[in-house]
């Protein structure tokens, strides 16, 4: 009556299988699944991660936080330099700064004090009222404590025919402008004089030569004007820089009671007062011309 009942197997046949059973197209379907499952996980993780990221950054760009700041202190002050071929400001000239001109000397105006440069302390100025005057006064200022003073006067003469900003060799004019003085020198020995002196006997034998028998010693003591010549050189340098027709030789020197053929002239004394007062550490000057034209 009653049945006997058989066991299945839902594996197969055998209740043990062989290992070559068990890596079936079953089996391999659970592999291909559980990778899915896997990438699906990392594909989450991956958008969740940017969501926090962009809640994170701020809405608005006035939110976003500074950049780190230098503190000024950390870089150094730019060093000024004079650039090549320019006036270093030590030697600048004196009145040309708006900011803080200095001071003028009288009848001198800006155009003449511009080209006075910043460490003269002497200067001599020789002019007379009018183009064609030739009776030159011939004052010396000197600078301290902040201020100009004029220190001597002398009377004596100038070129014959005036003055002349382009004067050509001959024309008995003397040169307007302002100049240095360097060199000294005469036919007399050295009365003490600071420029460098140039003891030359013969210049007595040159004087006759210019001006006659009766002025051979106009020459006795001399100042070279640097006006076409090689600062640095005894008077009787013949050099001409600006060329032969340009005249030359142009000297502050011995009066002789008239006009010369373009020097300055003066008293033997007052010759003698200005060698030993003119200081090459002065950077002396001198200014010449009528009062209308170095008054610019």
């Amino acid at each position: 009556m009653f049945a006997t009942l058989t066991p299945v197997d839902p594996f197969g046949s055998s209740r043990h299988p062989s290992p070559a059973s068990r890596s079936g197209p079953t089996a391999r379907t659970a592999l291909a699944l559980g990778a899915v499952a896997l990438g699906a996980v990392l594909v989450l993780v991956f958008v969740l991660a940017q969501v926090r990221s962009a809640d994170a950054r701020p809405s608005h760009p006035e939110a976003l936080p500074a950049p780190a700041q230098r503190l000024a202190g950390d870089f150094a002050a730019p060093v000024l330099q004079v650039p090549a071929g320019s006036t270093d400001p030590a030697s600048a000239p004196r009145n040309t700064s708006t900011d803080a001109p200095g001071p003028a000397i009288p009848g001198l105006g800006p155009e003449t004090m511009a080209r006075i440069p910043a460490e003269t302390t002497q200067v001599l100025v020789a002019s007379t009222p009018d183009a064609d005057g030739t009776e030159a006064r011939t004052a010396l200022w000197e600078f301290a404590d902040g201020t100009w003073e004029r220190t001597g006067e002398f009377a004596g003469h100038n070129g014959g025919a005036g003055w002349l900003e382009d004067r050509r060799e001959g024309d008995r004019t003397s040169p307007i402008g302002v100049f240095t003085l360097t060199d000294a020198g005469g036919a007399l020995p050295d009365p003490g004089a600071k420029l460098p002196y140039t003891h030359d006997p013969s210049l007595r034998t040159n004087a006759q030569a210019t001006y006659g028998d009766d002025w051979a010693d106009v020459f006795d003591f001399v100042i070279a004007i640097d006006y076409n010549r090689v600062p640095g050189s005894p008077p009787t340098d013949d050099r001409r820089p600006l060329g032969w027709d340009a005249g030359g030789k142009i000297w502050l020197h011995v009066d002789h009671d008239s006009p010369t053929k373009g020097c300055i002239s003066m008293s033997a004394d007052d010759m003698r007062t200005l060698l030993r007062t003119l200081d090459p550490a002065a950077a002396p000057h001198i200014v010449m011309g009528p009062e209308e034209v170095i008054a610019r």
